[in-house]
């Protein structure tokens, strides 16, 4: 059975850092991307960044700069580096995986981490 584990939320003054660890556990076949979402209060889940089995990386317009996207594949734990935080960047921080092929794709999720910045 495929697990999520987030870890390293909290809250923090605005310009702080975070860094947000999610750790896999039970097989997953065929990785194809690892992902972090968040979701704030009212609002929808939105995708913050992601890195491909290749390494592409990319990051929604917001975090470009402050935040950055690691994956361990040895440990099987990806990682998103927070600096410079808004108030802004407050929500459920939620890790992602994606994998099996495109006719059977598999997508699992983490139970989320909250991140909370102050002004």
């Amino acid at each position: 059975q495929v697990r999520l584990v987030e870890s390293g939320g909290g809250l923090v003054q605005a310009g702080g850092s975070l860094r947000l660890s999610c750790a896999a556990s039970g097989n997953i076949f065929n990785i194809r991307t690892k992902a972090w979402y968040r979701q704030a209060p009212g609002k929808q889940r939105e995708l913050v960044a992601a890195i491909t089995s290749g390494s592409s990386t990319n990051y929604i317009d917001s975090v470009k700069g402050r935040f950055t996207i690691s994956t361990d594949s040895a440990k099987n734990t990806v990682y998103l580096q927070m600096n410079s935080l808004k108030p802004e960047d407050t929500a459920t921080y939620f890790c992602n995986i994606e994998g099996g092929t495109r006719w059977s794709p598999t997508t699992y999720w983490g139970q989320g981490t909250q991140v909370t910045v102050s002004s």
